[in-house]
């Protein structure tokens, strides 16, 4: 594609050399770069791209999008000036890669909890009414049946868009995304089209980035005060920032919910640790999923599903017909007669949500074991509430090493049992070594008992020091099961 068009979806300050040249690929890793790619220096959080022209130019690169132009020019280079390179690096990638969100309806999920189960269940969902369909989530990005391993919750504008360009290529009629607060802040998604945006929840998190939860909540809004009048926007209505969240939306709002009246209203019937008998909008259907949030989430979907123009009667039809999604309140039995649950719960309010549901299911009939870690480098302000959260709900508490990243374990396990009363101390051991803590916590449970393993969820590897290991708990639990045979 000729450089002169990739650039017209931004506003250019100036221009040095010619725009009329053939851009083979574009870039905003200068190790990425190859001959005749365009490089978009970006301001990062970690680095400044426009440190790494040279380095991109020496690569091959044959034209470069910046801020402001490096000292000494390349009279074979074109460099392009424009105000914000992290506002224009998704434009020029969405021109780049043939606008794919015009060739397929894309919606957006956001939210604290929730995201991956949403986004994942309506890829489920609508791969079942027979469509090509694509998704971009934590666990995994797929093209229809392949999957294509991620690092971010959301992909950098590039990869996002070369993703949704293959997407579009293989025939996708859908795709769905879980939208982070980073992504919005960073523009990742600048230059994309979405058709809906859903909305689940919003609590404490990522505070390490945006530093107040006002700052997070904005990042959120953000998403929904820029959807197009021909959007639909779905929003919590159970949520006390749901309806904030589109008050300023030009996309048409629908509302879900548990509780209040709304467009889709949910109510849990019946519920076990085989699932759950819902009604929706008045009908009754039996799903495979546990807990309230759940609820919340089927409903979401639901809405979701009947706002893109499925008929109700066949999307209850589908949606009894859908498994949980790996890691998220993942239920194990154990030979020895009690129940383990595998969750990503990594946040305070996660943590609430998946042990009441425990609660609620388990009706007094056994103790809850809970282990809990949290992860290094990041928000330390959440720590000591996971443990109090914990212990609060739990009959006993093993806190053990999550995905320690650069910290020390003992650190971290330290800063979660500063929240902690002598009291609640009587209620906790800390086990350093996380297969040791789930190794006890099955010892110590008793027929009809329930242990929650928190915080890794889906997750295969353990972060220590830079180094990515191979720990999955589920693997764990499947071997300590073995040998209770």
């Amino acid at each position: 594609m000729k450089l002169e068009n990739i650039i017209k979806s931004v506003n250019v300050c100036e221009t040095k050399g010619t725009v009329d040249k053939e851009i083979k690929g574009i870039q905003m890793d200068s190790r990425l770069v190859e001959a005749g790619h365009l490089f978009v220096a970006v301001k990062g959080t970690q680095t400044d791209g426009h440190a790494y022209i040279a380095k991109a130019i020496e690569k091959g690169a044959t034209a470069i999008v910046c801020e402001t132009l490096p000292e000494e020019l390349n009279e074979n280079v074109t460099y392009v000036t424009v105000a914000d390179t992290e506002d224009a690096v998704g434009k020029l990638a969405t021109t780049f890669y043939g606008d794919p969100t015009s060739k397929l309806d894309l919606v957006g999920v956001t939210g604290t909890n929730g995201k991956t189960t949403i986004a994942t269940l309506l890829y489920n969902m609508f791969r079942k009414f027979g469509y090509k369909v694509g998704l971009l989530s934590t666990v995994c990005n797929y093209i229809d049946g392949e999957a294509i391993p991620t690092d971010h919750t959301t992909p950098d504008p590039i990869t996002l868009n070369r993703l949704l360009g293959r997407m579009a290529d293989e025939g996708c009629k859908y795709a769905f995304m879980e939208v982070s607060s980073h992504s919005i802040a960073q523009k990742r998604i600048g230059g994309l089209k979405f058709v809906g945006g859903i909305f689940t929840n919003i609590t404490r998190d990522h505070l390490d980035y945006h530093k107040t939860f006002e700052n997070y909540l904005k990042a959120k809004k953000a998403f929904f005060d820029g959807l197009p009048k021909q959007a639909f926007a779905l929003t919590n209505a159970d949520d006390k920032n749901g309806l904030v969240m589109t008050q300023n939306t030009k996309a048409r709002v629908s509302t879900y919910s548990l509780h209040s009246l709304c467009d889709f209203k949910g109510k849990v019937l019946e519920d076990s640790f085989d699932g759950m008998l819902l009604d929706i909008n008045n009908r009754e259907v039996n799903v495979q999923f546990i807990g309230r949030f759940n609820a919340s989430n089927l409903l979401a979907v639901y809405g979701a599903a009947c706002l893109l123009g499925k008929k109700p009667e066949e999307v209850l039809l589908k949606l009894s017909m859908l498994r949980p999604v790996c890691g998220r309140f993942d239920a194990k039995r154990s030979p020895k007669g009690y129940t383990a649950i595998v969750d990503y719960a990594h946040t305070p309010d996660a943590l609430v949500n998946v042990l009441e549901t425990i609660h609620e299911v388990l009706r007094g009939r056994g103790h809850v074991i809970t282990v809990v870690g949290a992860g290094g480098n990041r928000d330390k302000g959440k720590r000591p509430l996971m443990a109090q959260e914990s212990v609060k709900r739990s009959d006993k508490v093993i806190i053990t090493s999550d995905n320690p990243r650069f910290e020390e374990p003992q650190d971290i396990i330290n800063d979660m049992l500063s929240g902690l009363s002598k009291e609640d101390m009587k209620k906790v051991i800390s086990i350093v070594d996380r297969k040791e803590a789930i190794r006890t916590a099955c010892m110590l449970a008793q027929p009809q008992d329930v242990i929650l393993i928190a915080g890794k969820g889906h997750e295969t590897y353990q972060d220590v020091k830079g180094v990515k290991s191979h720990f999955d708990d589920k693997e764990v639990l499947d071997e300590i099961f073995k040998g209770e045979q």
